[in-house]
């Protein structure tokens, strides 16, 4: 380990979420240290270096992971370009919490999952946060404990206030209804067998060229059936709910029960403007515990082969999406380093 036992992390991007990763491992959590920042923007790179003492600036990601002070790696860049950083930390046999998605595409998450499994054992570990927020970690002991039954029913809702000028239909999936995906694999540890999306006439709000909101539903292997609203542009705030349907109960997290006030006739609280706020305990303790296990000298959380799983599912949708049919998941043969 680098420096007085710490774990030196190189964070590869340093766009929103890779300067949030950034501000995260220098100021909240314990056991590591941020030893490089990399952006193809030198600029940028170096502006985000500048306050954190002992932080390198690169340009190019295998000279910040050649580096002998890094220990780890924490890739937040665009999809694109995640397969090459990946590979480049399997060359270093480095540890990985790779942001959501793996990879943009099923084909090259498999060329990852192959790469891993030459090393012979897990380096990478996918960036669902979900599976840290203490509300979704509770439902799911809750549903692994049994007492509410087998789960029948998934009802899940995915709402933003708005979406970037950028932003595209199938974007819906790929960038949003993906956490659905993992969250619903998680939950009921059942592959998602087939993807359907339907289309209510639009809100006047929609963005350009997108159906707004739209319905995606997942059926399981084991049976259930899982239902996403998937609203891009609700304009009030950012809501992420799920409700599970089991044989003798249900159990539903995010209604965002704080505190209430009572002021004026109304009553009410507030909602979140958006993901870093709603799930900024998640992340955090999702990189402590990745950071923790590093240190371990172990990989735990999601793996290459959630990730993989995820880009599936999201090619199934999309074509879903586009032709308005029920579109079947292709899944490869799911290899033993990735057997519970």
């Amino acid at each position: 380990m680098a420096q007085h036992g710490t774990l030196g992390v190189a964070v590869v991007g340093t766009g929103r979420m890779g300067a949030d990763h950034v501000r995260r491992i220098d100021r909240v959590i314990s056991g590591a240290r941020v030893a490089a920042v990399v952006d193809v923007d030198a600029e940028r790179a170096r502006a985000v270096a500048g306050p954190v003492e002992g932080c390198a600036a690169y340009t190019d990601p295998a000279a910040a992971l050649a580096a002998p002070e890094v220990d780890a790696v924490l890739v937040a860049s665009p999809g694109p370009a995640h397969e090459a950083a990946l590979l480049e930390a399997f060359r270093h046999d480095l540890p990985v919490l790779c942001e959501k998605p793996l990879t943009p595409d099923a084909a090259s998450a498999l060329r990852v999952l192959e790469a891993e499994q030459r090393l012979g054992h897990r380096r990478v570990q996918v960036g669902f946060m979900r599976r840290w927020d203490p509300e979704f970690t509770r439902l799911k002991a809750l549903l692994d404990g049994g007492e509410l039954g087998r789960p029948l029913l998934l009802h899940c809702r995915h709402r933003n206030a708005s979406v970037p000028s950028f932003f595209t239909e199938p974007m819906l999936i790929n960038d949003s209804v993906v956490h659905e995906m993992d969250q619903t694999r998680w939950l009921l540890e059942q592959e998602i067998s087939a993807v359907t999306v339907l289309r209510p006439r639009p809100g006047r709000d929609a963005p350009p060229g997108i159906g707004d909101p739209q319905l995606v539903i997942f059926e399981t292997e084991g049976g259930v059936l899982v239902d996403v609203e998937i609203f891009a542009r609700c304009r009030f705030g950012y809501q992420v709910q799920a409700e599970a349907v089991c044989e003798r109960g249900t159990a539903r997290v995010g209604d965002a029960h704080g505190m209430l006030v009572n002021r004026d006739g109304r009553w009410g609280g507030e909602i979140a403007p958006d993901f870093t706020v709603r799930f900024a305990t998640a992340f955090d303790r999702q990189v402590q515990a990745w950071v923790d296990a590093c240190r371990r000298g172990t990989v735990t959380g999601p793996s290459a082969w959630d990730g993989y799983a995820a880009a599936a599912v999201c090619e199934a949708g999309v074509r879903a999406q586009a032709t308005g049919e029920r579109v079947a998941v292709e899944l490869a043969a799911r290899p033993a380093l990735y057997q519970d």
